[in-house]
């Protein structure tokens, strides 16, 4: 093809680093991500995107975790404030935060999916000058809400990669289809997108994460295993209150309810067939010393190296919950509030990104594996792909990190965002021939 793409990528190094810091400076938690979105949406149409957002791309229904209606509004008018566009913040109310960007090749062929994540963590970043974002003037200023996870440089080469495609277009065939998701920490927004079909066209997917376990500059793990289907819930109990010296028989105690099902989620049987995980994480109950606890709360998650034994530890937490709410004599209801499929890449397009990794030259080191150990709701749209025929994978892109994910210190050598749009970028155009 002949398409230089690290040339191409490096000529838009200085703007990418300038986007990624942009966000960074303004980030926004899960479904509140009005301002990224509307930017991600203003920056897609001016490329000669047809741009889809809101309920365009969000099933409701499917929505998890998602913030009160006077908390979204509060996120859309600072928004607003920030420099969003009225028109694109409009489409996203109800915090229908996602947007995709389709382009239409010269020729037919194939069509090519990429996810890129927008979404902030719920963390209060560092203030201090050994804090590079701080002390370049790039921190956060929206209090309790900081890009510690590197979502910031995924959507910034997001719109590298779209801006690359557009330009080489007509050397290209089939339909590029770039998907910005929203609320990806706590694992709630991809399911309401891949719900509403937004992937069923879709012949091969592609997701990726800046670091995470590939944590030098330089660094590429595309044979990746070990992706755990999660589902993350809230358990409410409601019993009656009573006074604890008075009259006890009276209450209905939903503290020992929450107590019981807490201890006895832990003692699941595991299944012959692989590893399952469940954690209550969380226990909140009761009003004071003398008073029946009338409500309470447990906060747990279930995980499973598949979808199916995902699925297992799911319906026996259900089966304990209950019970446990029935020995008691309390109410109880589940709220899902988050979830991520099980999945595996498909090794033939792993070998496909791999051998354009290569010939591109500018990784130091192509792991030959990589165990990821942890959840993901870009499996949500893999598995769907995976479904319908198409091939999916996902990758890691090295980048040296200064602390962790999710650490109020994150931060990124910002040198990964060239390799990670020149790879993404190539390794689209090398699956849009004809």
């Amino acid at each position: 093809m002949g398409i230089n793409f690290v040339a191409l990528a490096e000529k838009l190094t200085e703007k990418t680093i300038a986007r990624r810091r942009d966000f960074h400076k303004y980030p926004e938690s899960a479904w509140t991500e009005f301002r990224t979105a509307a930017i991600v949406a203003d920056t897609l149409s001016a490329l000669g995107y047809q741009v889809l957002a809101g309920d365009e791309v969000i099933d409701a229904q499917a929505m998890m975790g998602v913030p009160a209606a006077a908390e979204l509004e509060r996120h859309a008018k600072r928004a607003l404030a920030q420099g969003a566009k009225p028109q694109w913040v409009d489409k996203l109310q109800g915090g229908k935060t996602g947007v995709i960007g389709v382009l239409t090749c010269a020729k037919p062929g194939p069509t090519v999916g990429l996810r890129f994540d927008m979404d902030a963590n719920d963390v209060v970043e560092a203030e201090d000058v050994s804090h590079r974002p701080f002390k370049e003037g790039f921190a956060s200023v929206n209090r309790g809400a900081a890009h510690a996870c590197g979502h910031d440089g995924h959507t910034a080469v997001g719109l590298a990669v779209a801006e690359i495609l557009a330009s080489v277009k007509e050397q290209l065939s089939g339909t590029i289809k770039l998907i910005f998701q929203p609320a990806e920490e706590g694992v709630r927004g991809a399911r309401a997108m891949s719900v509403k079909g937004v992937v069923d066209d879709v012949d091969y997917f592609l997701g990726l994460h800046l670091g995470f376990n590939t944590k030098q500059t330089g660094q590429l793990a595309c044979r990746i295993e070990g992706f755990l289907a999660t589902t993350k819930l809230d358990a409410i109990f409601t019993g009656v209150p009573a006074h604890a010296g008075a009259a006890p028989e009276a209450g209905r105690n939903a503290l020992l309810a929450a107590a019981a099902a807490a201890l006895n989620l832990h003692a699941i049987a595991r299944h012959s067939q692989g590893p399952t995980r469940i954690n209550v994480g969380q226990l909140e109950a009761g009003t004071g010393r003398n008073v029946l606890p009338a409500n309470a709360i447990i906060k747990l998650e279930t995980r499973g190296t598949t979808s199916a034994l995902n699925e297992y530890m799911f319906t026996e937490s259900q089966r304990i919950i209950k019970a446990a709410a029935d020995m008691y004599g309390v109410q109880v209801e589940t709220r899902e509030m988050g979830g991520a499929a099980g999945a595996e890449n498909d090794l033939c397009l792993v070998e496909r990104v791999e051998k354009v990794a290569a010939g591109l030259g500018i990784f130091k080191e192509i792991m030959p594996s990589c165990y990821f150990g942890a959840s993901e709701d870009c499996t949500y749209f893999m598995e769907r792909v995976q479904q319908r025929g198409g091939k999916a994978a996902y990758i890691m892109i090295g980048a040296a990190l200064v602390a962790g994910h999710h650490d109020s210190r994150f931060d990124f050598d910002e040198a990964a965002l060239t390799e990670a749009v020149a790879l993404v970028s190539a390794t689209a155009a090398d699956l849009l021939q004809a």
